[in-house]
Parts: structure tokens; C-alpha cells; sequence
């Protein structure tokens, strides 16, 4: 499984809030509510947060193994 916890942990570290990244870089609000449900999202947005947050894509995403 997918897991977006390092994403939230990235923002805090940077600072950033949800609000900004949709005010200010126009990141969809329906991609981090996606985000927040562990859904799927496409590699461009993962793209676009390293670009924002300055980051690797570890810093987003995670895989966690069904257990």
C-alpha cells in the first residue's frame, strides 16, 4: 500500500500548509484530499510537490506492505 505519512510530515518540516499549496501553487484540493485517503494520485502531482517542497520522492510517498 501507498502511503502518503511522509507528505505531512514534509509540510510541517517546510512549513507549508494545505491552504497555501492551493492558493499559492495551485495544487488541487481534491488531490490532497486524495492524499489524506491514501488513494492514488498521478506521478505529475508527486512531481510537482518535490518541485514545491524541495524534496525526493521518499519524502512524499512510502510503501507499506499489506500485512
Amino acid at each position: 500500500m501507498i502511503s502518503y505519512e511522509p507528505f505531512w510530515n514534509t509540510l510541517k518540516v517546510r512549513n507549508i500548509s494545505q491552504y497555501r499549496l492551493i492558493k499559492d501553487y495551485r495544487i488541487s484540493a481534491g488531490q490532497l484530499s486524495r492524499m489524506r485517503a491514501n488513494q492514488n494520485i498521478s506521478t505529475h502531482t508527486i512531481d510537482m510537490l518535490c518541485e514545491i517542497l524541495n524534496c525526493e520522492v521518499q519524502d512524499i510517498i512510502i510503501y507499506k506492505k499489506n500485512i
